[in-house]
């Protein structure tokens, strides 16, 4: 096989239609664009948000102060008051919250807040604690471990595949 004999595959190439030549060809004198008006003008069409001279949607909306950060981590929360009638011999894991109902999402992480009493000594594992909960934990004899949360950041593709960044953390 030499390089003058590579064609592309039978039928991934088609011929451009060829426009404004004749009316036999099918797409002669207007050329598609229809009769007259601003879109069948040469150059760039009215701006993607025009509505014909209409107030448009963007105008007609409230203006949105401030910004959203894309980045932010939304966790499920879950108070120390709540873990008070937990089995002692029981851990306290993202799996048995979910079984017990404690937390709805098994997709997002879990954080334990402070509020509320803890009396018999639990190991809970979780992927964040606030200072008070770690403290209440520790002083009623449990530990509280810290479970590693990567964050799934979705394919800029348009593909199942996984982005770069998260094939390279794991």
């Amino acid at each position: 096989m030499k390089l003058h004999d590579l064609r592309p595959a039978e039928g991934s190439h088609r011929k451009s239609k060829r426009i404004g030549r004749g009316h036999g060809s099918g797409k002669g004198k207007t050329g598609g664009k229809g009769m007259m008006g601003q879109k069948a003008r040469s150059g760039p069409g009215p701006y993607r948000t025009f509505e014909g001279g209409q107030n448009r949607l963007v105008k007609r909306m409230p203006f949105k102060r401030g910004f959203t950060n894309k980045f932010r981590v939304e966790y499920e929360v879950v108070n120390v008051g709540s873990l008070a009638d937990w089995p002692a011999e029981l851990e306290v894991t993202p799996e048995s919250l979910l079984d017990r109902r404690l937390v709805r999402r098994k997709k997002m992480p879990i954080k334990i807040l402070g509020d509320g009493e803890l009396s018999q000594p639990l190991v809970i594992k979780a992927h964040k604690f606030s200072a008070s909960a770690r403290q209440k934990i520790e002083a009623a004899g449990g530990k509280a471990i810290d479970l590693t949360w990567v964050v799934e950041r979705p394919s800029r593709s348009r593909g199942p595949n996984p982005s770069m960044r998260n094939a390279l953390q794991s």
